[in-house]
């Protein structure tokens, strides 16, 4: 026993070790979590990588403060109906066996229904039914599986975030050792023999040698790392030849000086991981930067309504509301803040934070939480929190709504990155064996160059840096799109389809004609209000032709998707929608698109809308048209089917009449044979969006945010949508040249490395130097194909 390892967590087990199952652990705790696991179906986590686990602590009585619920209500992120959810930091989170096991907790307790990890934050997010459980169960079952959470309240109100900068001292470490190495070096370079034979070769020898323990276990422990981690879990990551070639300079250099057979090649040995850790700070550095300033959650298009204090309305986007505020949540509005719920009757639907669909209801006074979506009419709320753009990011990338959208070059370039590992591994042990029976004593160097030269870093940075530094040029011209992955989906597109009402229409300049029976005061009053609650195209341009009149408050409202809304108010009802919707017949001659009324039950008229078509709709169809197949869905009669074809391209196909299960139906036809774009408004093409390969939802300034779109798109830019597929499609070309230009550069750096013409520190300087030059390459190259878009700005 005292010679064997934890099955569980790979520490020593010593003379006090369990025996269990014919496994060897290190401490019951160890035991205890091994039977957790394979009790509950788990076991694969340690068929993902052996010894993954951590020890787990006695912590019961340490998180006896979340007994009070004051405090649980300052961590969870939602608590409402027997649902809570919370992030929570796990610093013990360390591979993917980490991953797994925390991402399967809800076969641990069934309480718990999603639990989503954020690896690099070390993170984890868990919704659970608080019945029979609680946060605290939710502690102590992490801390007996071996990943206690770090919860501190205080950490929970820092909006900063400590800055980590280990990689800067790593840097200053081996920049100092190299500086020094290269100094003790100075003799032998200028052949001293006096000096270096008779007086300090051995010190400075063994100088050279102190000096470099700090690089090689220190400041390149992350190469060691990363390399064992992908050989444990049988893959080949970059980090290979990299770490391999930095052991075997350290090794073949310490051999040499204590043998004295030479000074070794600690020169090279420090340069190269200096030079290494310059190009990762270098990348690291330009990739931030990328990364802030194509943050979306800076730039998210969704407004909101705020009442002023004359009672007036306003659209403001939602990072300018404040705590304090009135604001107007309309049906199938996303509740973006905190807020006490001041009027109206709430039927909250927090399937986007829960998955569960079944609607809360609440009354006057009550609490609602960001995340959820009013089902019924207009609410006025106060706002508790200011808004947390953050917050909703996470809604957007929620599980629930995550779809299997393989990214093609993703795993082209991992691909890439597993055979080019694979092929310098060989040819340095070919190239080696060579050298070995020729001119042993270039054997070393040879190996060493080859590693070192045709490390496969320049192809993994291709991809990354083009297409993050594209979404960044995307948002700048207020495209925003859910992640890189979708600027390769976009690429690949060959069929793009379109909603008409909201997306090829605008409710900013309809002519709007009212044909039938006139309504009385207090029926107009009554649609307006209906009209108020809904955030249909049509329905606003409706209710900003009624200003003048009164609002008063709905005892019902109802809106049903696809056919129209229903308000009711002291026995009276009116109702607002199709034709069929308020139980009228269609007229056959009928050519525009109409809204029809009745007011308790009686049929009284309809509204006739002169649809204005977005300007430039003609031409962004020529454009898609020259490469692409073109369709329009439209809810609508084929009233404007002659004025469609006289305004977009004639290949395009159209489809009226449309329910939005009817869309999505159409969608999923269409992909199997092709790869299909939905342009929408978020309202009934929720579920098409989600269907499509790519699904872009156009925003008008309403709040009209919906979890199944990949991008939304400011309807300003619309104009702008051919020549960010043609960009997208540009990308992926600069992608690859970018390939094409790191495989020139290695074939000729090999050719010089096999031949034993490379020097190790030369190739240690020019290979981050690949790198270096491709992050420039890319960065430049989607910076000027960004200038296009500035040509044509509206």
């Amino acid at each position: 026993m005292a010679d064997s390892t934890c099955y569980h967590c790979g520490d020593d087990c010593g003379n006090h070790g369990v025996r269990f199952d014919d496994k060897d652990f290190c401490c019951n705790g160890c035991k205890t979590v091994y039977e957790i696991f394979t009790s509950n179906g788990l076991a694969t986590y340690y068929e993902i990588e052996a010894k993954a686990g951590t020890t787990p602590n006695e912590i019961r009585k340490k998180y006896d403060f979340l007994d009070n619920q004051e405090i649980v209500e300052q961590l969870v992120e939602f608590n409402e109906e027997g649902v809570q959810v919370i992030s929570l930091s796990i610093p013990t989170i360390h591979c993917s066996s980490c991953i797994w096991v925390l991402e399967n907790l809800n076969r641990l307790h069934p309480a718990i229904t999603v639990s989503q990890v954020d690896f690099p934050q070390k993170t984890i997010r868990v919704t659970y039914k608080t019945e029979d459980f609680s946060l605290k169960a939710l502690v102590l079952l992490l801390g007996s599986i071996g990943y206690e959470p770090y919860i501190s309240l205080e950490e929970y109100n820092k909006k900063d975030k400590k800055v980590d900068r280990s990689l800067i001292y790593k840097l200053g470490v081996a920049g100092f050792a190299f500086g020094n190495v290269m100094l003790f070096s100075f003799p032998e370079y200028f052949e001293v023999q006096e000096f270096w034979l008779d007086q300090y070769k051995v010190v400075f020898r063994w100088l050279m040698f102190a000096f470099s323990l700090p690089v090689v276990f220190y400041a390149g422990q992350d190469y060691f790392i990363s390399a064992y981690k992908g050989l444990r879990s049988k893959l080949l990551n970059i980090d290979v030849p990299i770490a391999l070639g930095v052991l075997t300079l350290f090794l073949r250099s310490t051999i040499d000086i204590v043998f004295n057979l030479g000074s070794g090649f600690f020169d090279s040995l420090t340069g190269l991981v200096f030079f290494l850790l310059l190009g990762k700070f270098f990348q690291q550095r330009t990739y931030a930067y990328l990364s802030f300033e194509r943050d979306y959650k800076s730039y998210f298009p969704i407004a909101i309504t705020r009442l002023k204090s004359s009672g007036e309305e306003e659209n403001v986007q939602i990072y300018n509301v404040e705590v304090g505020d009135r604001i107007l949540i309309r049906s199938h509005e996303i509740i973006p803040v905190d807020a006490i719920l001041i009027k109206g009757h709430a039927e909250i639907d927090y399937s986007f934070v829960t998955g569960e669909s079944e609607a809360v209801f609440r009354e006057s006074g009550e609490k609602l939480f960001a995340g959820g979506k009013q089902l019924g009419d207009v609410l006025e709320v106060e706002v508790l929190k200011s808004v947390s753009q953050s917050y909703l990011t996470q809604l957007w990338g929620n599980s629930i709504f995550s779809k299997d959208k393989v990214s093609h070059f993703q795993s082209l370039t991992d691909s890439i990155g597993k055979r080019f590992t694979i092929t310098v591994l060989t040819i340095a042990t070919l190239a080696t064996v060579f050298w070995l029976i020729y001119l042993p004593s270039m054997a070393l160097n040879v190996f060493t160059s080859v590693l070192i030269i045709a490390c496969p870093c320049a192809i993994a940075l291709a991809a990354p840096f083009t297409l993050g530094n594209m979404l960044r040029i995307f948002g700048k011209h207020k495209f925003y799109l859910k992640n890189a992955n979708v600027i390769e989906r976009l690429a690949k597109i060959d069929t793009a389809i379109f909603d008409k009402t909201g997306t090829l229409t605008t409710n900013q300049k309809d002519a709007i004609v009212y044909e039938g029976m006139e309504l009385t005061e207090e029926e107009t009053a009554l649609l307006k209000t209906t009209l108020r609650a809904s955030n249909h195209p049509l329905s606003r341009s409706l209710y900003d032709i009624l200003k003048s009149n009164a609002i008063m408050t709905l005892d019902e409202f109802q809106e049903h998707t696809g056919k129209g809304i229903e308000g009711r108010a002291k026995q009276h009802s009116i109702k607002v929608g199709s034709a069929a919707y308020v139980g009228k017949e269609a007229s056959p001659s009928m050519t525009s698109t109409a809204v029809y009324v009745s007011a308790d039950e009686d049929v009284k008229g309809r509204f006739v809308f002169k649809n204005t078509y977005r300007e430039g709709i003609g031409g962004i169809f020529g454009e898609l048209g020259a490469d692409m197949d073109l369709g329009v869905l439209s809810g609508d009669n084929d009233g404007e089917r002659q004025l469609l074809q006289q305004i977009l391209s004639e290949k395009t196909e159209m489809a009226f009449n449309q329910k939005p299960e009817d869309k999505l139906e159409y969608i999923k036809g269409l992909q199997r044979a092709h790869t299909v774009l939905m342009v929408g408004d978020g309202l009934n093409d929720a579920g098409a969006l989600a269907q499509s390969d790519v699904g872009i939802a156009v925003s008008e300034n309403i709040n009209v945010f919906s979890p199944a779109c990949d991008g939304i798109l400011d309807a300003t830019k619309m104009k702008l949508l051919p020549k960010f597929i043609k960009l997208s499609k540009s990308s992926v070309k600069v992608i690859k040249m970018s390939f094409l230009l790191s495989l020139c550069y290695n074939v000729v750096g090999l050719y010089f490395a096999v031949t034993g013409q490379l020097q190790p520190v030369i190739a240690a300087i020019l290979m981050p130097l690949s790198s270096i030059s491709i992050v420039v390459f890319t960065t430049v190259a989607t910076n000027y194909l960004g200038k296009g878009l500035k040509n044509i700005e509206i």
